[in-house]
C-alpha cells in the first residue's frame, strides 16, 4: 500500500546547494532540515528549490555549499499559520541523497511525476501578450490519509486542455519544479519579497473512468 502511494508523486533534482541547513522540526526523535539547492533551467535562469533532509541522511552540520547533489524524493506541502491565516509551504522531500562530481547538460536536472485530484476549479487567462494560461491545484495522497496540495501551470494547448477539467478527475502530471519571486502587500506601507513554488506541466492527462 505505501509503496504503491509514493509511486503517484516521484521528484528528481540536480544542482548546487547554496545554503547551509535549518532546523525544520523533528517526528518521533529524527531531525528534519532545510537546504536549497539551484536547479538550472535551460535557458540561463535557475530555480532555488527547498529541499527537506533528514539528519539521518546526510550530516547536516556539515558545509556542502557548492557542492553538486542529485535528489530523489516527492513534493510535500503543509499549511503554515501566519498573519491570522494559512499559507502553503511547499518543499521537496529528500528519500535519497548522493553527491555528484558535476551536472552535465544533457542531464535531467529537474523532473515530476504527479498522480492526483483536481481539488479546484481550474483558473484560464491569458497574458497581455496573448499567452494561455491555467492554474490547476492537485490532491496528491499520501499515506495514513493525508495529502499534498500542489499548484500547477499550464501553459498554451494544455492550458486550454485543462480548463475543461472538473473538480474531483484524477489526472497525471509530468513537468518540472519552478520558483518565482513575488511581492507581497502586508499592508497599506509595507511589502515583502516571497518565493512560489509550482509544477510547470509539460505533459498532462485525465485518467479515464472505471
Amino acid at each position: 500500500m505505501t509503496d504503491k502511494v509514493i509511486e503517484n508523486n516521484q521528484v528528481t533534482i540536480m544542482g548546487e546547494v547554496i545554503s547551509d541547513f535549518s532546523y525544520s522540526h523533528e517526528i518521533f526523535g529524527e531531525g528534519f532540515y532545510m537546504v536549497d539547492v539551484r536547479v538550472q533551467r535551460l535557458s540561463e535562469s535557475f530555480d532555488i528549490i527547498p529541499i527537506m533532509v533528514s539528519e539521518r541522511l546526510l550530516d547536516v552540520n556539515a558545509d556542502y555549499k557548492g557542492m553538486f547533489i542529485s535528489v530523489s524524493g516527492q513534493f510535500r506541502s503543509y499549511n503554515r499559520h501566519e498573519e491570522r491565516k494559512n499559507r502553503l509551504v511547499l518543499s521537496v522531500f529528500a528519500r535519497e541523497v548522493e553527491f555528484v562530481d558535476e551536472v552535465e547538460e544533457s542531464a535531467r536536472t529537474n523532473q515530476i511525476y504527479l498522480d492526483g485530484f483536481i481539488c479546484k476549479e481550474p483558473i484560464y487567462r491569458k497574458t497581455p501578450l496573448g499567452r494561455e494560461i491555467a492554474d490547476l491545484l492537485l490532491a496528491v495522497n499520501r499515506p495514513y490519509g493525508k495529502s499534498d496540495y500542489i499548484p500547477c501551470i499550464c501553459w498554451g494547448r494544455n492550458a486550454r486542455y485543462a480548463n475543461n477539467f472538473k473538480v474531483g478527475e484524477r489526472c497525471a502530471i509530468w513537468g518540472r519544479i519552478q520558483s518565482r519571486e513575488y511581492m507581497k502587500k502586508l499592508d497599506e506601507e509595507n511589502v515583502e519579497k516571497r518565493v512560489a513554488f509550482e509544477v510547470s506541466v509539460s505533459k498532462l492527462e485525465l485518467f479515464e473512468e472505471a
